[in-house]
C-alpha cells in the first residue's frame, strides 16, 4: 500500500527549540492497520510530565512487595546485607543506562515503544518485540495481582478472623479468590481512565508508600529497641571464590527485574516535557529508590529478628503481627497503593500499547488494558510463584536474556545507525522508509535470534530444581547463561550494527532522512 501522508514540503515534522518533533497539523495517516489515536505521537502541547512526575513514577513502582523481597532473597543465597544492597544498587545503575537511551525517543518524537520498534524491526516486524514484551508484562501483572490479593487476604483475615479457614476452591480459600478478583478489578478501573489518571495516581502514591514503609521501620525499631543483630551477621560467601559465582547470576536477575521497563519506557517518556525531565527524573527515581528500599527492607527485617526471634522477610506477614486495628488498616491501604502503583505502570501500560500496535483497527489503549487483565489471570500466576526455582531462575533468567536482546537492537538502531533521527510519518506509512521486506527488517530478526540463542541457550537447572537440563539446553553455551541479559544486549547490538552497515543497504531502510 502506498503512503497515506501527502508527499509535500508542508508535511515535514515540526521541530521546536527543545528538539521535540511532532506531526504537522492536518497530517493524515489513514491506514488503520498501523494507526489509531493511542499510537499517534503525543502533541508537544500535551508533553508535560516533569522531573517530579518521572521520579514519582519510579518511587511508586519501586516500592512494592517483590522489590522488598529482593534483598531478602540475596541474603538467603548467603550474602550479608552489605553485599545484597551493593548488588541491587549496581544492577539498577546498570539498567538505568539502556532506560535513558531508549527513553530519549519519547520526549523527542512522542511515540510509544512499539512504534519506536518499527524503525528497527519494520512496521510489521515490530510486533515481534512488542508481543514478547506484552507476554512478559501480562505474566508480571498476574503475579503482582496475586501477591497483592494475598496481602489483602492476610491483613483482612487478621482484622476479621477466620478467613484462612474458609472453604477451598481450586486449592485456595474462597476468600483469597475474592480478594484477588476485587484487587484485579480495582487496578483495571484505574488504568481504564487513561494515562493522565495514572500520572495523578503516581504523584500521591509515591510519598504515601514511602511514609508507610518508614512507619513500619519505626514500629519495628521501637519494639526491638534497635535494628537487631542481623547487621552484624557475616556473609556465608565472603568476598572470594564463593561469592562471584553467586554474584553474577544474581546481578543479572536484579537487572532483569526492571529490564522490561528498559524497553517500553518510551510509553511514559513520550509525555515528557523534555529530555532533562526524563533523564533527571529517572536518575533520581530508579537507582536511589531501589537502593534505599533494599536498605529499608534489611533494617526492618533485622528488627523483626530481634522482636520475634526469627527474620520475617515478608512485610505483609510482619504487619499482620500487630493487634492494632488502625495499624492493620494502614498497612492494608499501603499494600494496596504500593502494589497498584507498580502493577499498573509497569505491567498494564506496555501491553495495552503493544496489543494496540498488533491490531490498531480493533484494539485501543483501554481495550488492550482489559485484554492484559484477562491474560494475567489465564496464565495462573499462583502457579508461577509456587517455587523460587521456577520464579527466579526460570522466569527472571529467560525474561532478562530475551529483553536484553531486544534492547540491544533498539539502542543500536536509534543511537548508532540513525543517530536519533527518525522519519516520523514514515513510522506509520506502509511502503515508506521502515517497510523493509513486506514490513519486516530481516536483519533485526537475525540479530534477535542470534542474540537470544546466546543469551538463553545455555539455561540450566540444578538437579530436580527446574525445567532445564543440568548442563544447559545447549551445553556449549552453559557458561553464558549466568550473564544472559548482558550477553543478549551486547551480541544483538554488535550484530545489528554490522548487518545494517556492512551487509548492504536494506530496501527503503532510510528513505526520507
Amino acid at each position: 500500500m502506498t503512503a497515506t501522508v501527502p508527499p509535500v514540503p508542508s508535511q515535514e515534522p515540526i521541530p521546536d527549540p527543545a528538539g521535540r518533533v511532532e506531526l504537522p497539523p492536518g497530517t493524515t495517516l489513514a491506514d488503520n492497520r498501523f494507526v489509531n489515536d493511542d499510537l499517534l505521537p503525543v502533541p508537544v502541547a500535551r508533553r508535560r510530565w516533569t522531573t517530579y512526575n518521572f521520579a514519582a513514577l519510579w518511587v511508586g513502582m519501586a516500592h512494592n512487595i517483590p522489590s522488598w523481597l529482593l534483598a531478602s532473597g540475596l541474603v538467603a543465597l548467603g550474602m550479608d546485607w552489605k553485599q545484597a544492597v551493593f548488588t541491587i544498587a549496581l544492577a539498577n545503575v546498570i539498567v538505568l543506562l539502556p532506560m535513558l537511551l531508549t527513553g530519549h525517543a519519547g520526549p523527542k518524537y512522542g511515540i510509544p515503544f512499539p512504534v519506536l520498534a518499527r524503525a528497527s524491526f519494520g512496521l510489521r516486524g515490530a510486533n515481534l518485540p512488542a508481543m514478547i514484551r506484552a507476554a512478559v508484562a501480562c505474566a508480571w501483572f498476574g503475579i503482582q495481582t496475586w501477591i497483592g490479593g494475598q496481602g489483602i487476604f492476610v491483613l483482612l483475615g487478621k482484622i476479621f478472623g477466620g478467613w484462612a479457614e474458609a472453604a477451598e476452591v481450586g486449592g485456595q480459600p474462597w476468600t483469597l479468590w475474592v480478594c484477588f478478583v476485587l484487587f484485579w478489578a480495582l487496578e483495571l478501573a484505574i488504568i481504564y481512565r487513561g494515562m493522565e489518571a495514572l500520572r495523578r495516581f503516581e504523584n500521591w502514591a509515591a510519598p504515601f508508600v514511602i511514609v508507610g514503609a518508614v512507619v513500619l521501620l519505626v514500629w519495628v525499631t521501637v519494639k526491638a529497641g534497635g535494628v537487631g543483630p542481623l547487621l552484624d551477621q557475616p556473609s556465608r560467601l565472603g568476598w572470594g571464590a564463593d561469592f562471584w559465582p553467586v554474584f553474577f547470576p544474581s546481578l543479572m536477575g536484579m537487572i532483569a527485574f526492571w529490564a522490561t521497563l528498559s524497553l517500553n519506557i518510551p510509553d511514559f517518556t513520550r509525555f515528557g516535557a523534555g529530555q532533562r525531565a526524563q533523564i533527571w527524573g529517572q536518575t533520581l527515581g530508579l537507582p536511589t529508590t531501589m537502593t534505599l528500599f533494599a536498605l529499608l527492607s534489611v533494617f526492618v527485617t533485622s528488627g523483626s529478628q530481634a522482636v520475634y526471634g526469627a527474620a520475617v522477610w515478608d512485610p505483609v506477614a510482619l504487619a499482620a503481627k500487630t493487634d492494632n486495628v488502625f495499624g492493620l488498616l494502614f498497612a492494608l491501604v499501603t499494600v494496596l497503593v504500593a502494589t497498584i502503583s507498580v502493577n499498573i505502570a509497569a505491567n498494564v501500560v506496555s501491553p495495552a500499547y503493544d496489543l494496540a500496535n498488533l491490531a490498531p483497527r480493533f484494539v485501543n489503549f483501554r481495550t488492550g488494558a482489559l485484554i492484559t487483565g484477562v491474560v494475567g489471570v489465564l496464565i495462573m500466576p499462583w502457579k508461577l510463584t509456587e517455587t523460587p526455582e521456577l520464579y527466579i531462575f526460570t522466569w527472571l533468567g529467560l525474561v532478562g536474556g530475551l529483553l536484553g536482546t531486544v534492547a540491544g537492537i533498539l539502542i543500536a538502531d536509534y543511537w548508532i545507525v540513525r543517530r536519533t533521527v527518525l522519519d516520523l510519518p514514515g513510522l506509520y506509512t506502509p511502503g515508506g522508509p521502515y517497510w523493509y521486506t513486506s514490513g519486516w527488517n530481516l536483519r533485526a530478526v537475525a540479530a534477535f535470534v542470534v542474540g537470544g540463542v546466546l543469551a538463553v541457550g545455555g539455561s540450566h537447572s540444578a538437579p530436580g530444581k527446574g525445567p532445564f537440563p543440568e548442563d544447559g539446553l545447549i551445553p556449549a553455551l552453559e557458561p553464558l547463561a549466568d550473564y544472559g541479559w548482558a550477553v543478549g544486549l551486547a551480541a544483538s547490538l554488535v550484530l545489528y550494527v554490522a548487518l545494517m552497515r556492512f551487509g548492504g543497504r536494506p530496501r527503503t531502510a532510510d528513505r526520507g532522512r
